[in-house]
């Protein structure tokens, strides 16, 4: 009966964050803007660090692969959103449900590893200046981002095909923008425990452990900077990680807001909130890394000069 009923599903119905047509096209509106502005700035960043030699830095290169990581992220949900908006059709495959979890649950722990892996270098980088060269080099920037791709696609593969032996039987619509783990397995008239247990092992070891090692990070960090003696020295040590703290916060605060609950708990309030990292997150790096780094606002200048001319 079980196999029965999984097989005869065939699609979800993606509601949305609301069912009035005038509520809607504003959405359409909103969001569509915001996915544009999510692309150009993300991508002018990967650019202008290709483009730039001056950031060819173990900082650079993974901030390049964070903007990739956005750049996939928005458009593994925002597209379908947009279709669904605008066509007033919501429904969405069983199939491309499961691709679009997989997809999204991997860059979200791909994202949580290359923040760890960001902060370990600005530890470095603040704490052991002498040795930053040498410890960060590139063999050392591919080793450590070459895991962060390794787990984070397992820990997609692993939950999406668990949820693919989840038998769904009941209402299949999701009140979300997009197929997320947490209303999949709310949907589910078969036992989950299995998939629940194993979303708080991987999710642990993906990200409670990174944030925590962040956290330790920048405790050494903080100590460093409060030895530096001048004051330009303590504000010019912080400014290097200001705008990665920022992104931490702002990717952890809505991460851990959502998902640090029961199940059972997990209400429309909390879909409205996973539109924060799912889209405001991405939409906000660009600004946030660029606004007050020199660096990267000469070399966008560099590049922007440099389209216009041709």
């Amino acid at each position: 009966m079980g196999f029965q009923n999984q097989t005869i599903v065939s699609e979800f119905l993606l509601l949305g964050l609301s069912q009035d047509p005038e509520h809607e096209r504003f959405l359409f509106g909103l969001f569509l803007a915001m996915y544009l502005v999510t692309m150009a700035g993300n991508l002018l960043i990967i650019l202008a660090i290709v483009s730039d030699i001056r950031l060819h830095t173990p900082m650079y290169f993974f901030l390049a692969n964070l903007s990739f990581t956005d750049v996939c992220f928005v458009s593994n949900t925002v597209p379908k959103m947009l279709v669904n908006l605008y066509t007033q059709k919501k429904a969405i495959p069983y199939t491309g449900c499961l691709i679009q979890l997989y997809f999204l649950v991997s860059l979200v722990a791909l994202d949580s590893l290359l923040l760890a892996v960001m902060a370990y270098d600005r530890f470095v980088a603040i704490c052991r200046p002498l040795h930053y060269t040498m410890i960060m080099s590139p063999r050392v920037c591919i080793l450590l981002l070459v895991p962060c791709w390794v787990f984070s696609i397992l820990y997609g593969l692993t939950h999406t095909i668990l949820m693919a032996t989840v038998t769904f039987c009941g209402p299949r619509e999701i009140s979300h923008i997009f197929c997320e783990m947490y209303v999949l397995l709310r949907l589910a008239c078969s036992d989950t425990r299995v998939n629940q247990a194993v979303l708080i092992i991987t999710g642990s070891l993906l990200f409670i452990v990174p944030f925590l090692l962040m956290l330790i990070s920048y405790v050494q960090i903080v100590k460093a900077i409060l030895r530096i003696p001048s004051a330009s020295g303590k504000y010019k040590a912080f400014s290097t990680c200001a705008s990665h703290l920022a992104v931490v916060f702002l990717f952890y605060g809505t991460l851990f807001g959502v998902y640090l609950q029961p199940l059972k708990t997990y209400s429309m309030k909390d879909s409205v909130a996973t539109v924060m990292y799912a889209v405001v997150t991405p939409m906000l790096n660009p600004f946030i890394y660029s606004l007050r780094n020199k660096d990267m606002k000469g070399a966008l200048k560099k590049l922007l000069r440099g389209k216009t001319t041709s």
